[in-house]
């Protein structure tokens, strides 16, 4: 092979590699948030329900990742409380900051959350069906606090959104089976 094709093809390879840089840093820039809708309808009441997925001692039977939650600060309103949260990510513990926003008791839980290098808010919206069954409605909102995380969000937002659309249906299956 000649010099010539040797250099046109490295030419070549260095293209792509620059075009797909730059398509990658934009994603950053274009794309500044993630927000999407999970649901899911419960044959339960819709109190039960919303006592069920506020129990924090229970929260690992529908997130098993979690391995701890700690009250951090406590409001007798709930709206406000803090907590820090531990979660075994594969084997690496991610620790996660969350703060109650909003709380209509059978109605709407707001969460925030801050950790991983992503700021996440989870809208909790709970609807009484025909008083024999309850439709979950979650509404997310990520966000990144740097850049090259800002750059990878979107091409992990089916990952996310798959992951909180499995917990809705574990805690489907866990508060179904609870008497």
């Amino acid at each position: 092979m000649s010099d010539k094709k040797k250099i046109k093809i490295v030419k070549i390879v260095l293209g792509i590699v620059i075009a797909l840089s730059i398509a990658f840093f934009a994603l950053g820039i274009i794309i500044q948030e993630l927000n999407y809708v999970s649901t899911i309808t419960i044959k339960q009441p819709i109190s039960k329900v919303f006592e069920l997925f506020n129990n924090n001692e229970k929260i690992s039977e529908w997130i098993p990742e979690i391995q701890s939650i700690e009250s951090v600060t406590k409001t007798d309103n709930i709206k406000g409380s803090t907590f820090k949260i531990t979660i075994n990510n594969g084997g690496n513990k991610i620790l996660l900051e969350e703060k109650i926003l909003d709380f209509v008791k059978n109605e709407k839980i707001l969460l925030f959350f801050r950790g991983g290098g992503m700021l996440k808010k989870d809208c909790y919206l709970f609807e009484n069906k025909k008083n024999t069954s309850t439709l979950i409605t979650l509404k997310t909102n990520i966000r990144s606090e740097g850049f090259m995380l800002g750059c990878i969000l979107p091409l992990v937002k089916s990952k996310l959104q798959d992951q909180d659309q499995q917990y809705l249906n574990n805690f489907k299956k866990f508060a179904e089976n609870s008497k």
